[in-house]
């Protein structure tokens, strides 16, 4: 695999294909919009989404979707899950005009589409040509970007349905200081990647709110088990929420402060007002999109998620965070490890 298609300048996205390019393969960066693509280029640097992080001679952008996706042995999607829908019927009509497929499709979008209630890789099956059904995985674990090109030790998982595949992944992405770890737990690693981003943004309020490591201790451990609970309701390995991309993600998004989802929470802890947030962010906090589709899927399939029924509450319904933690106090005792679908 010498060439890769890396759709999305984000920070991730660059972040990913800064990766692969010093490896010496080919990278061609997409962005959506043309002024972002030049000024990336002439600059040799992603100023507004990665800044301190010369590109080297393999990588250059483009705002021609035909040429990031054509051609290309691997096509990496690294979008904003709300997204990803248009973008991927873009480049499903480049690649049926050109006739040939890449080998594999990698999904490294951490979110729910919240119309279908889909995982990325779901939608991608849905979208992209017939004859990449079966050669599309996932990516997801512990990883800031900015840590990721500062040469900071990283270890992620890397989901497919078939093992060759992964083996074959697991060798593209990985280098001296990025470890990946393989697994054919799609689903799984999927889910456990756009949750914690809804558990992120609880930790956020508990701090914001002036709560101490207790509550965010409590609130990982109870986070996560909401997490693995819809996961093994939708056919998930309840293992893969230990791992990586469950327990590695959630404990990096609940206390790092690069979490661009924790920084949401931590304002709304503090009396901020949603809209007022949003209007100071530049980057996407996917967990804000994600707590709906949780709230949803987790009445589709009869599944309690107190903490994410709260986030849901407090994001798209007003509630405060105060009366968000009094209702989650108040509710009845449980037994810790009782049934699996309990709460």
């Amino acid at each position: 695999m010498k060439s890769v298609g890396v759709i999305g300048t984000g920070s991730w996205g660059t972040a990913l294909a800064l990766l692969l390019a010093h490896k010496g393969i080919t990278c061609t960066l997409w962005a959506r919009r043309p002024e972002l693509a030049s000024e990336v280029n002439r600059k040799r640097e992603n100023v507004r989404y990665l800044p301190g992080f010369k590109f080297p001679g393999a990588l250059h952008a483009t705002a021609d979707i035909h040429e990031a996706a054509t051609g290309k042995d691997v096509i990496l999607f690294v979008v904003p899950s709300h997204g990803l829908r248009e973008v991927a019927r873009e480049t499903a009509e480049a690649l049926r005009r050109k006739g040939v497929l890449p080998k594999a499709v990698v999904s490294a979008t951490k979110g729910i589409e919240n119309e279908t209630l889909l995982t990325m890789t779901d939608v991608l099956e849905e979208i992209l040509p017939e004859g990449l059904s079966g050669r599309i995985a996932a990516l997801s674990g512990p990883s800031f970007a900015r840590e990721v090109c500062a040469a900071i030790p990283t270890a992620v998982t890397l989901a497919a349905s078939d093992q060759r595949l992964c083996t074959s992944l697991q060798e593209l992405f990985s280098n001296d200081t990025v470890r990946i770890y393989t697994s054919l737990d799609l689903i799984g690693v999927q889910l456990g990647g756009a949750l914690k981003n809804v558990m992120a943004i609880a930790s956020g309020i508990s701090d914001g709110m002036g709560f101490g490591t207790n509550t965010r201790a409590a609130l990982i451990t109870r986070g996560l088990a909401e997490m693995a609970r819809l996961g093994v309701r939708l056919g998930a390995n309840p293992l893969t929420f230990a791992g990586l991309a469950g327990l590695g993600d959630l404990v990096l998004t609940c206390t790092g402060d690069l979490s661009r989802n924790r920084q949401v929470g931590l304002k709304l802890g503090r009396g901020e007002a949603l809209d007022t947030i949003l209007g100071g962010m530049n980057m996407v906090a996917e967990g804000i999109r994600t707590s709906r589709a949780a709230h949803f899927l987790a009445r589709k399939y009869g599944v309690e998620m107190p903490i994410a029924a709260q986030v849901f509450k407090v994001l798209y319904q007003g509630h405060d965070p105060k009366d968000a933690v009094r209702e989650l106090l108040a509710r009845p005792p449980r037994r810790e490890f009782g049934d699996l679908l309990g709460a």
